[in-house]
């Protein structure tokens, strides 16, 4: 397994660490990257990816067709659109909602794409600020910077697949206002609130099938949206702006190569017909490590407000005086290594952002967690044993 992976970056290579790679006592060192697909599924996408290549209908196909419509019928949205990455996916969003010279709120916390779509779809980013609670904005942040900043839109992420209580309440405010509402549900597959799926509550969701995600395509992403009009122009804008047709040169719209392959679409059927079982064994082990730190009075992000949440990241926040890289020493030292945070550089920190104003007292709360947390390396694969191991080592070096 690379470096890379082993230190919760994005080069995954394998689902289990080898018989090699074990702590002293003899535990298996338990990774934030787990592929979960088992043999009878890996036998299926191999004589799929046969048959498309036998067939030679490698884009735009049957297959993307089938997940497009599975994924629409999961989520309850009209339409479903499939596309290269959830990144192309919020630019198509934005440039459907006339985004370009207009300002988006959107969280600092979040990560580059979410701010790099708004960009390169002409807008100007303003940052919010989040809540400690969630790690994401609520209505109160929103109000805020809508009254400082007279936003015309906002890119909404729900961090770590979480939906924040007050989501339905920040959707009505939008609508009041008459302000677009797109949902970065990048880290939701299967996330919902009050019998709603993310990505179905505004003017259009994104979704990511990066490989380290709740399900995977390897890459891809996949716009959601009950507009039959927003639909039609993004199956336009994926394939070069060539509108109805999937072929030729007759170009309408200045879109771009932004497909799917049909290989990446067939493991898309795979992995969402496991999709809810795959969140319950998260939530089993989310359950269980939660428990041990309410014990301990560890605070952590809570989902139990919502009706299923994907626990793509489970956010633990840390103590005062316990530093991030300290934590994460101590837990890889008991066999535990710790994914990537979310997120602990914010977007206003970042060096290809500089040139983006902002309000270093507006993003007060930012500025105190996103160094303060640590994500303890929950998956699919993620047994009760493996999730009593976590839960009691993190009580042991944060308590």
């Amino acid at each position: 397994m690379s470096n890379a992976l082993a230190n919760g970056g994005q080069a995954p290579t394998a689902a289990r660490a080898s018989s090699a790679d074990r702590v002293e006592r003899g535990q298996e060192v338990l990774r934030p990257f787990y592929l979960d697909l088992d043999e009878a599924e890996i036998r299926a996408i191999e004589a799929a990816t046969g048959d498309i290549l036998r067939r030679g209908e490698l884009i735009l196909g049957r297959h993307t067709a089938a997940f497009e419509a599975a994924f629409a019928a999961y989520v309850d949205s009209r339409h479903a659109v499939a596309l290269n990455t959830a990144t192309s996916a919020l630019e198509v969003l934005l440039t459907l909602r006339g985004a370009r010279g207009r300002k988006v709120a959107v969280p600092s916390n979040t990560n580059f794409a979410s701010v790099a779509a708004i960009l390169r779809a002409g807008g100007q980013p303003v940052y919010m600020d989040m809540a400690e609670e969630y790690f994401s904005p609520g209505l109160a942040e929103l109000g805020s910077v809508v009254a400082k900043h007279r936003v015309d839109g906002v890119l909404w992420v729900h961090i770590g697949g979480l939906i924040v209580p007050d989501f339905p309440a920040v959707v009505a405010f939008c609508r009041d206002r008459g302000l677009f509402l797109i949902e970065d549900a990048a880290h939701a597959h299967g996330s919902r609130l009050g019998g709603r799926s993310a990505g179905t509550f505004a003017d259009g969701g994104a979704f990511s099938f990066f490989p380290t995600k709740v399900m995977t395509t390897i890459e891809g992403g996949m716009i959601t949206t009950d507009s039959d009009s927003d639909a039609e122009l993004a199956r336009s804008f994926r394939n070069q702006g060539k509108r109805g047709a999937a072929y030729g040169g007759l170009h309408h719209d200045l879109g771009s190569s932004w497909r799917m392959s049909e290989v990446s679409a067939f493991i898309g059927l795979v992995q969402l017909a496991k999709l809810d079982r795959m969140v319950a064994a998260r939530r089993r082990a989310v359950d269980i490590v939660s428990a041990r730190l309410r014990g301990a009075r560890i605070g952590y992000c809570d989902a139990s407000h919502m009706d299923q949440a994907s626990h793509y990241k489970f956010i633990v926040r840390l103590p005062e005086g316990v530093g991030a890289e300290e934590a994460k020493r101590k837990l890889a030292a008991e066999g535990i290594v710790c994914g990537g945070g979310v997120y602990e550089v914010p977007c206003h920190r970042q060096p290809v952002f500089a040139g983006i104003a902002y309000d270093e007292d507006a993003l007060r709360v930012t500025e105190t967690w996103c160094p303060r947390h640590i994500c303890p390396p929950i998956t699919s694969g993620t047994t009760p044993q493996d999730a009593e191991r976590i839960a009691v080592a993190l009580t042991e070096v944060l308590g």
